[in-house]
């Protein structure tokens, strides 16, 4: 069809659907640090989402229906988190612990398990079901596990574990 026929304003007034965030199938266990992110992260989409409305005709179409996905996302996320209780234990791995463990060149890392939702693995915060998470889950200081990585398997030993 021609440019010519197409009314630009009709369709700067009109707002593609965002495509839907996936929601995972594993249970959404999450911090108590991990469920404060969520509902500081619904809290602001509510803002952003009130703010987009009282602009009335001058609102962003395009930014309200992505913001009315996200809070869809993360309202659904908040309603379904299992917060777990705060790791506690230096004898074995749990979701909220602080791990150190060395790769099979002697380099030491920390990071903790957390949600799914929290996770940041520029941070060291790994999510609890993520390959690493999953072979780390349930060990204990001394053990070696099997991390099965996309780029191979990796034997690492864990070195310490803890809540903080």
């Amino acid at each position: 069809m021609s440019r010519a026929f197409v009314n630009e304003e009709l369709a700067a007034d009109q707002a593609d659907p965002p495509v839907e965030r996936h929601i995972s199938d594993q249970p959404n266990y999450v911090t108590a640090e991990g469920l404060a992110q969520l509902q500081a992260r619904v809290a602001q989409l509510h803002a952003q989402h009130n703010e987009q409305v009282e602009r009335g005709e001058q609102g962003d179409k395009q930014r309200l229906a992505d913001i009315d996905r996200d809070l869809r996302y993360f309202n659904q996320r908040l309603q379904s988190a299992q917060v777990v209780a705060p790791a506690t234990s230096n004898e074995k791995i749990q979701i909220g612990s602080w791990v150190t463990y060395a790769d099979d060149s002697g380099v030491e890392r920390r990071v903790q398990l957390v949600g799914e939702d929290q996770a940041d693995a520029s941070g060291g915060l790994i999510n609890w079901a993520s390959p690493l998470g999953r072979a780390l889950l349930g060990a204990s200081p001394g053990d070696e596990v099997l991390w099965k990585r996309p780029a191979g398997d990796q034997l690492i030993e864990v070195i310490a574990v803890g809540p903080e």
